[in-house]
């Protein structure tokens, strides 16, 4: 699908306002990659590899579960050079190891473009858009993926828009609302993964403050039931409208003067799910 002029615009800034809570630093003591394979095929479960393949991973695979990964990321902090060395092996569970304990400040673009067209299952791919948004590239690695012909980077480019919305405070609001109507009128003809990708994005912006709450609630409300097949998964999709209001809601409860402000303030998502 050919992408608007508008999409290939550069938001105003490249450099991204971090997250006040960061991974922990790289361990004192580091984990080999031979043994951070050998651990990561003890814990796999054909259970769990199962559920992964529903979710579009691939082999080869241990399948191993999050909350292994969780605490695995917890042992060895940052270390970029491992995370290099775990992507290289091709595995789906070391991949998104990799992703975890990556370096944002260390990640070259070229291995984000690899990367994020590398990245079959849903939740992967999440992850490097996150990876990006973090890094020094992510203003430019969403006008380039937005220009793609390539069908995955044109719907990272849409997930990593979302995280920038919450992440990037320089970039005025004037790029989002290009989005929302990017996304307003052409949704429904989006490939699938794109338009999923699309609808997490007009939730996630609608959540970078009250202007484009305001912009996104009225542009889900138009753009009515969005249907995304999720395949032999259980996933359903969000209705953007009441999904941003919860947002807000829960935001509230919670004290932060909007959504995005409390993303902000917590752990970075590819390390905390």
């Amino acid at each position: 699908m050919p992408t608007p002029r508008t999409a290939n615009k550069k938001p105003a800034t490249t450099a991204v306002k971090a997250p006040s809570k960061r991974p922990a630093t790289q361990s004192s003591t580091r984990m080999s990659l031979a043994q951070t394979m050998r651990e990561l095929e003890q814990a796999g479960s054909e259970q769990t590899r199962k559920t992964y393949k529903r979710h579009g991973a691939q082999e080869p695979m241990f399948g191993v579960s999050f909350a292994v990964l969780k605490a695995l990321v917890k042992r060895i902090g940052v270390d970029h050079e491992l995370a290099l060395a775990l992507w290289e092996t091709k595995n789906h569970d070391a991949r998104t190891l990799a992703v975890k304990i990556a370096d944002p400040a260390k990640i070259r673009s070229s291995d984000l473009d690899r990367w994020a067209r590398a990245s079959s299952a849903r939740m992967c791919g999440g992850y490097v858009a996150m990876l990006a948004a973090e890094s020094p590239h992510g203003a430019t690695k969403v006008r380039e993926w937005f220009a793609s012909t390539d069908a995955v980077l044109r719907a990272s480019a849409w997930t990593l828009a979302g995280f920038l919305s919450s992440l990037d405070e320089q970039t005025p609001d004037a790029w989002f609302l290009e989005r929302i109507a990017h996304i307003e009128k052409s949704i429904h003809s989006a490939p699938n993964a794109e338009r999923e990708a699309m609808n997490m994005a007009l939730i996630t912006i609608g959540g970078r403050n009250a202007a484009l709450r305001k912009a996104a609630s009225a542009a889900a409300k138009r753009i009515g039931k969005v249907v995304v097949d999720h395949g032999d998964t259980a996933c359903k999709t969000p209705d953007a409208g009441p999904y941003i209001e919860k947002m807000w809601a829960h935001a509230a409860a919670k004290k932060f003067a909007s959504p995005a402000a409390q993303e902000r303030a917590r752990e970075p998502m590819r390390t905390r799910c």
